[in-house]
Parts: C-alpha cells; structure tokens; sequence
C-alpha cells in the first residue's frame, strides 16, 4: 500500500514502510479502467519465454506456502522467491494502479522482511505474546485501503489491529497511502493511539488471484487474493 501491509512496524504502528506524515504529494485519483492486457501480451512475446505465467504464480504460492508470511523461510528461500518475483514483472499489466483488480480483500501471504506486516507484533518477542492469525488487506474503490493483523494474546485472547488509510497514486506503478490512527481491540476492549502514517508502494505484478508490491525501501510483499 509501516506496515500491515504492511501495517504496523516497530513499536509505532504503520503501514508498507511509514515515515512521519509528510506533506502531500500532488496526487491522481483511482478510477478503476481496463487493463492493457493486450500490450502485454504483445511486450511479453518479444521476451525469452522462462515459463508461463501460471506455473511461476504457481511457483512463487509454493514457496511462501506455510512460511508465517515468511518468518521461516532460510536466506535462500528468500532468494528464490524474489527470483521468481521478478521473472513475474516481466508480465506486469500497463499502468497496474489503475487495474481493477488491484480492488478486493488479500491475505499478506510473505514479506521479505517478515516484521514490516505487523510491526512489533510481528517481533520474535511479539510473536511470542500474539499468534497471528491472518494478515488482511482491503482496497475499496475508489481510494480507501484497511489493514488488519488479527491475533491471539497468549493463545486464548483474541485481538486485531487495524488501519484506514487514503490512497493515492503517485503514478503509473506507485501509490501512496495515508493512514489513520491504529486501532487496537482485545476482547471487548478497544481503542486508537499513536498518529498518522504513511507508505508508499510499488505494484509489480497483479492478476486474478496474486498481487505482488516493493516497499520503498526494498521490501517485497505477496498478496493472495481471499477464497483463491
């Protein structure tokens, strides 16, 4: 879109990478159009073929499969997942900000810093407090992002933290969003604190059911689409 998602990082909740709420960029609106799928098409036979689009998505979900969003993977895990990551831009729609598949609820399925979704409660220490239980993002047309970390405290208390934010687009790969205060409720119990945030994200790749993203400082993140 700190991050959820990423959504909360460090002991400051946040979204994608957060910095202190600067001033506002000139921004376009996000008005779903058709995607260019034709123009790749044409751009991708013009490339060496590696393999077919569905059997590196395929690739890529096996390989963060089972991950923790990718606390468990090994350094050369990591690898071979931006590997693949970056043979699937090469089939990139025209202008992905503006596609209307970008819309639609994601499970945060990997980040290549695993504790960017989430923040601190993606720590080693958090995770020893809160066992998450799912990482969500939504992006509502025409411009409204929602993070949520849900997760249990201790195992047997449940709880969410979550996030609004305003999205703009920055220009044909990036956006940024502008979030709200979080919201933090465990059991019956909840309210907001700390203060706005910001991120700003690259989309790379999307289609039907997968939606990848680099954070301005590098981060990768794969999104899956909910009931895929």
């Amino acid at each position: 879109m700190a991050s959820i998602i990423p959504l909360f990082s460090s002991a400051k909740p946040q979204a994608f990478l957060s910095h202190a709420k600067p001033s506002h960029p000139p921004s376009v609106s996000l008005r779903p159009q058709q995607c260019k799928i034709s123009t790749v098409r044409a751009s991708i036979a013009t490339r060496p073929v590696v393999g077919a689009p569905d059997d590196l998505v395929a690739s890529l979900l096996s390989k963060v499969k089972g991950s923790d969003g990718g606390v468990s993977l090994t350094k050369d895990g990591h690898k071979e997942v931006a590997d693949v990551a970056l043979q699937l831009e090469k089939y990139c729609v025209d202008e992905p900000v503006k596609c209307p598949l970008i819309f639609g609820e994601w499970d945060v399925v990997y980040c290549s810093r695993p504790t960017s979704p989430g923040g601190g409660y993606r720590s080693a220490l958090g995770r020893l407090v809160f066992k998450t239980n799912e990482m969500v993002q939504t992006v509502e047309a025409p411009d409204i992002v929602r993070n949520k970390v849900s997760f249990s405290t201790f195992g047997f208390l449940d709880g969410e933290v979550s996030l609004k934010g305003k999205l703009n687009v920055l220009d044909d790969v990036w956006i940024q969003v502008i979030f709200e205060p979080p919201e933090l409720k465990i059991g019956s119990l909840g309210f907001q604190y700390g203060g706005e945030s910001e991120v700003k994200l690259k989309i790379t790749y999307i289609d039907e059911n997968i939606r990848l993203g680099k954070g301005s400082k590098g981060s990768l993140f794969v999104f899956l689409r909910r009931g895929y």
